[in-house]
């Protein structure tokens, strides 16, 4: 027979390759995580997203060798956190061993935040929030709860980390998470929570046009992930376990049932809700289930953990529409799986679970009050320091991309993916610092980007030429009228608009300026804009071509008008203008349903005229884009008409101020009188008229600013 001293060596060795083994499975979890985040996920995006979740592990893992493993582990002080082995250095297999699977947590933890900010948070922003998800605030709660009762397991790592120095203060009352259910998950859903609220959704997911759903890029691919996902949680669970004993079966299948009747129960609710399978439900449910089994799964029946998963997947799919509601855009489900589902499974322990085996010496509803005062202890000190953090970081470095770089795509934006959108925005930002008019952009007739490249660089060579002419004086005048008709026409619309009701005017003064208007068509509905500069000469040009690439790319994805002035007036005040500003009304007219929904950012007022020749004057108090950066789109009112035969006008103050024949300014009563006058069936005809009159008028039979009109409906 054995000597028991064998036996012992041997027990430990298979204790050993067991955990060694789960710390792979979890790790294959990063895959399950990228190829999840990436299939639902935008295609312009699933470069930075895979990249986010291969650099999130790297960081991770060095934080926590560095600092977080001994804020963990470390000598407590008071049980709030860790104060040694830092820098983490052992001989000892045992101890290596658990180093490793410790890692493969933290990362866990990091990669959860990643697809909810996905889409629209900056690279650079994302690894900052990762320190500090790893190296603060995951290894101080972790402190809390598994500094000693987690490491009871490793009868020798006790020892290197003097356990009985180290036990934390959630601990000490009974605070129960077995596998991580708050503090892994629910910490990287509350952390994920924060970011998502400061970010603010993805540009046009909750309008009107979307509906609140945009399609990822391949639900396959996601659902492969899931499988991955799920095929490496039995490493989380199974490994917490720290041994390889006759409690390993048990929790392998807790695991197991949980998860398939979270799948079944998605399944469910997705035909309940929609009379068919939902792919996003489907994924919702094992994970949910997953998650909220985590933290009991050693310690229920198999009969508890099929309730414990059904009611996780619940929870998660109702906190996701609760959420879609509110208009809070979790790309992936991170806070409706990880944070709902396991605070959740974090109170099943108390509720469900054999407290025999807990082996805390609370009764029941002890074991539940602490389950409550771990949950919220941790959640009010995770949400609090992260929301402060991020919050304060947010002011100094925006952790959001611009408007443009996010319609373009993170790819592009982040990673310097090969596009004519790509270079033309490079090319955009290095004349903006430089001030050189050489500077051209890529220009192609057959891409969106392209065209604006074209135009834009037309411009830039007339905005040259008249630098070369300022020494020229003499020629000035007469040179300036010229390029400034050039120049605008540059900036009208060259689409097909013969199915559209829409019309526009832009005629240029002696200088160039910021006046411009534009229509985007999509097949049931048209966009427009039309926008004056405060400011003339090159720099209102160069915040004119921005404003219109702007407007270009909004349009395309049929943003709401007030959530599009949002976003164009945050990016405009990012920008080095000189101090100028843009006064704007943008727009969507309905073809089918004749609705005209517009937003005036500080330009004059909208005019309506009815079908029996009466018009209303529309006003604005919102102020115009580009002077003060805005927290929201609520300052942005939407009108909203149904035209009915009516006509919309709206036109810049080289109308409104425009001299009479007596050498006054006309106003907006003018400006009217001036519609009326030259009213016809025939809007082109009148928008012509509107001009002549107004130049016929003028003392000098020349405009003193650019003269510009749009016109919508029949």
């Amino acid at each position: 027979m054995m000597s028991q001293e064998v036996i012992d060596v041997l027990t430990s060795n298979i204790d050993t390759l067991w955990v060694i083994d789960c710390a792979i499975l979890v790790f294959i979890m990063q895959a399950g995580f990228m190829c999840m985040e990436t299939g639902l996920s935008r295609h312009k995006n699933s470069i930075n997203v895979a990249l986010k979740n291969a650099a999130d592990f790297g960081v991770s893992v060095v934080i926590f060798w560095i600092f977080g493993f001994g804020l963990m582990f470390g000598t407590s002080y008071n049980g709030f956190f860790g104060t040694d082995l830092f820098f983490f250095k052992t001989d000892k297999a045992e101890y290596m061993t658990y180093f490793v699977f410790q890692a493969m947590f933290v990362a866990t933890a990091a990669t959860i935040i990643s697809g909810a900010v996905a889409e629209r948070m900056k690279f650079n922003g994302y690894l900052i929030m990762t320190v500090l998800a790893t190296g603060i605030i995951y290894p101080i709660v972790g402190h809390w709860a598994w500094s000693s009762s987690y490491l009871s397991k490793y009868d020798t790592a006790q020892q290197l980390l003097n356990a009985t120095n180290s036990t934390g203060w959630l601990s000490n009352l009974g605070f129960v998470d077995f596998a991580g259910s708050t503090i892994v998950h629910s910490v990287g859903g509350w952390i994920a929570l924060v970011a998502v609220i400061i970010l603010g959704p993805r540009i046009g997911k909750y309008s009107d046009a979307n509906k609140g759903k945009f399609t990822g890029s391949s639900f396959p691919l996601a659902v492969l992930g899931t499988l991955i996902l799920w095929f490496g949680w039995f490493g989380f669970n199974g490994g917490s376990n720290g041994a390889m004993d006759e409690v390993v079966p048990l929790i392998l299948i807790n695991t197991f049932l949980a998860a398939a009747f979270g799948l079944l129960t998605g399944l469910g609710i997705s035909y309940l809700r929609y009379k068919k399978p939902d792919p996003f439900h489907i994924i919702l449910g094992p994970l949910a289930g997953l998650v909220a089994i985590t933290a009991g799964c050693n310690s229920m029946t198999s009969v508890t953990s099929i309730f414990v998963g059904i009611i996780g997947a619940i929870i998660a799919i109702v906190v996701n529409e609760v959420l879609n509601r509110y208009e809070i855009d979790d790309v992936v489900g991170a806070v409706p799986v990880h944070l709902a589902a396991g605070i959740w499974g974090t109170l099943a322990v108390g509720f469900f679970s054999d407290l025999s085996i807990l082996d805390t010496g609370l009764d029941r509803f002890s074991q539940i009050k602490v389950q409550f005062i771990g949950v919220l202890s941790i959640g009010a000190f995770t949400f609090i320091s992260s929301f402060v953090i991020l919050n304060l970081f947010n002011k100094f470095y925006p952790l959001r991309v611009s408007p443009v770089q996010e319609e373009l795509g993170l790819n592009i934006a982040e990673h310097n993916a090969v596009s004519i959108e790509h270079d033309l925005i490079s090319i955009l930002d290095k004349q903006s610092e430089s001030g050189d008019l050489k500077i051209r952009g890529p220009q192609d007739p057959f891409t969106a980007g392209g065209v604006i490249g074209l135009y834009y660089n037309k411009l830039m060579s007339k905005l040259e030429t008249t630098e070369e002419e300022k020494n020229k004086w003499r020629e000035r005048i007469s040179k300036e009228v010229k390029l400034a008709v050039k120049v605008q026409e540059n900036f009208l619309p060259k689409r097909n608009l013969k199915n559209y009701p829409v019309h526009g005017i832009n005629i240029a003064a002696r200088e160039v300026s910021g006046d411009f208007f534009s229509f985007y068509p999509h097949n049931d509905s048209i966009y427009f804009i039309i926008a004056d500069v405060a400011g003339k000469g090159i720099h209102a040009g160069m915040v004119m071509a921005k404003a219109s690439t702007l407007f270009e790319v909004l349009s395309q994805s049929k943003v709401d008008p007030d959530e599009m002035v949002f976003h164009m007036n945050n990016d405009l005040n990012n920008t080095k203008t000189g101090g100028m500003f843009v006064t704007s009304i943008i727009g969507e007219y309905n073809l089918i349903t004749d609705e005209i929904r517009w937003v005036n950012a500080g330009h004059q007022p909208a005019i309506i005229r009815d079908d029996n020749g009466k018009y209303n004057q529309i006003e604005s108090s919102a102020p115009p884009l580009g002077v003060i950066k805005q927290k929201d789109k609520s300052i942005y009112n939407v009108n909203k008409m149904k035209l009915n035969g009516s006509r919309f006008y709206a036109f810049t103050d080289g109308l409104s101020e425009s001299l009479n024949k007596v050498g006054e300014e006309i106003g907006i009563e003018g400006s009217i009188d001036i519609i009326e006058e030259n009213y016809n069936k025939d809007t082109i005809k009148q928008l012509d008229d509107i001009t002549k009159t107004v130049i016929s008028d003028s003392k000098n039979q020349s405009l003193s600013d650019d003269l510009t009109v749009i016109s919508i409906g029949k």
